[in-house]
């Protein structure tokens, strides 16, 4: 798995810009744990939807308003480790949605993590930075999609405190698309509320966990590297449809959002195989397998749930490539995009 760094040199910069991408989480495999290792997750990089950043050396401390609270709480736990760079200026240029079910936490913390090691001349280690930030609790995907993109398998949390290892990436198929089925009214558990959810589930059977990743490992996995799409949207229906189920007494049902559990039932009547929630939601998905497939049901999509002004419909590729790191001119002389809210 590639780490992305700035530059083959490892000089400190004055200013820098890093984009990190949004990803999926679909689901969970081992939430027993009786094998030493509890969780391993499944999960796709997202293209053209992130978080964006500045960061830069400045005369005075500064962020540039609207920026999220938690972006500012982040740098300044994060620049205690780096106070020999002085002077900070943070500005978000496009962030996603949080509590949405995209990562928008963990790819944050990371993105103002590189950005300070790549200011300080230091090489970017995805894993190492999120241990400073405190992502990975459960799952390495968030992780793994800002180091490298693409489709993403983890082995599970041990008993260290490291995240939880990759240990199959692959391609996802140009020619496959997303749809992403967002509630703006809506929000998906996090934090305290999120563990409390975990600890009070019932116990996963060891018989579904066997078959989750019977699944994963003999169906789909080789369907991706074949790019089978009716066997990689099948399991991946399989496999949401299952953990979502163990995860319904938690969330009211399969799925967080009722308005993107009808969107996602009306699907399935229709015979779309790979839909789902990712993560706790609320943002549903839809696979398809070309860009006018995924554009024919989006059209259709929201005309159909027109009266749910809550509901947006989002077109997305796979991306397999993780972060971009960038090297700026100082920031006084750097042009500053306006911030939008991707998704």
């Amino acid at each position: 798995m590639t780490t992305p760094t700035p530059e083959p040199q490892q000089d400190p910069s004055d200013a820098v810009e890093v984009f990190a991408p949004a990803r999926l989480h679909l689901g969970f495999l081992d939430l027993n744990g009786d094998l030493g290792r509890r969780f391993g997750s499944l999960g796709l990089t997202l293209d053209g939807i992130g978080t964006r950043l500045t960061l830069s050396r400045a005369r005075e401390p500064g962020i540039e308003p609207p920026t999220a609270e938690r972006a500012a709480r982040l740098l300044a736990a994060l620049g205690q480790r780096c106070r020999s760079l002085g002077p900070l200026a943070l500005a978000l240029h496009e962030t996603v949605p949080e509590h949405a079910g995209l990562g928008s936490g963990t790819q944050l913390g990371l993105a103002l993590a590189a950005a300070l090691a790549t200011l300080a001349g230091e090489t970017v280690d995805a894993r190492r930075l999120a241990m400073l930030v405190e992502r990975g609790a459960r799952s390495g995907i968030g992780i793994a999609a800002f180091a490298s993109g693409g489709f993403l398998v983890d082995g599970g949390r041990g008993g260290s405190e490291a995240p939880a290892p990759i240990v199959a990436r692959i391609e996802f198929p140009a020619e496959w698309r997303v749809i992403l089925i967002m509630d703006d009214g809506n929000r998906g558990l996090s934090g305290a509320a999120e563990s409390a959810a975990l600890r009070d589930l019932p116990p996963f059977p060891a018989a579904a966990s066997a078959e989750l990743c019977r699944l994963t490992l003999l169906r789909l996995l080789p369907g991706l590297a074949e790019a089978e799409f009716a066997a990689v949207s099948e399991s991946i229906g399989a496999i949401n449809a299952r953990v979502g189920d163990h995860f319904a007494p938690a969330q009211g049902g399969r799925y967080a959002s009722p308005r993107v559990a009808r969107v996602l039932q009306f699907l399935a009547a229709a015979g779309v195989a790979g839909i789902g929630q990712s993560s706790w939601g609320p943002t549903g998905f839809a696979l398809a397998a070309s860009a006018e497939a995924a554009r024919r049901l989006a059209d259709d999509l929201a005309r159909r749930f027109a009266c749910e002004s809550a509901l947006s419909f989002r077109i997305c590729a796979g991306r397999n490539r993780g972060a971009e790191i960038r090297r700026l001119p100082a920031i006084a002389e750097t042009a500053r995009p306006a911030r939008r809210q991707t998704g």
